[in-house]
Formats: C-alpha cells, sequence, structure tokens
C-alpha cells in the first residue's frame, strides 16, 4: 500500500513513544542561583529558588531527549535484503 507524503510523516510522528525515567540531580547554591545539574546526563539549569532549578532541569532533560522533528518530509520506502540464516 503506497502513502502519500503527509501519511508517510504522520507515522513517523505516532510511531514514537515516551517512557517516564528517572535522573538524579545534584543542587548547589551558586550567589544568589540554585543550580540543578543531571549526575547521569551532562545537562545543566539554575533558579531563583531549589524548586525552580529542578524544574528547569526537568524541562532541559525533556528538550535534551526530545526527538527531532524533521524539517524536511523523509522519504520512506520498504526494501527487502537476502541475509543467510544463522
Amino acid at each position: 500500500m503506497g502513502y502519500t507524503d503527509g501519511e508517510k510523516y504522520r507515522a513517523i510522528k505516532e510511531e514514537r513513544l515516551s517512557v517516564k525515567r528517572r535522573f538524579t540531580a545534584s543542587i548547589t547554591q551558586e550567589g544568589e542561583w540554585y543550580v540543578a545539574q543531571c549526575v547521569e546526563v551532562d545537562v545543566a539549569s539554575q533558579g531563583a529558588t531549589e524548586d525552580e532549578a529542578l524544574a528547569n532541569l526537568r524541562e532541559v532533560l525533556e528538550l535534551y531527549f526530545e526527538a527531532p522533528t524533521p524539517t524536511i518530509k523523509p522519504d520512506l520506502r520498504a526494501i527487502e535484503v537476502e541475509t543467510d540464516v544463522a
């Protein structure tokens, strides 16, 4: 069955799944700012309070792991490959 360009693009977006992941945050105070740094991923954020720094870090992590959205619709094609059976 062939897809139109719009259908191909929608199919790609619908295949994305989301999962909840747990990370560890290290919080320090630098001057007037609280800095929240993710221990597992090299990202950090800051805020006027610890809660604000953590909320900003959550947003940074969500953006970090967000799947890229293509600006140009990809041309998807099915291909067949012959392989040896082990």
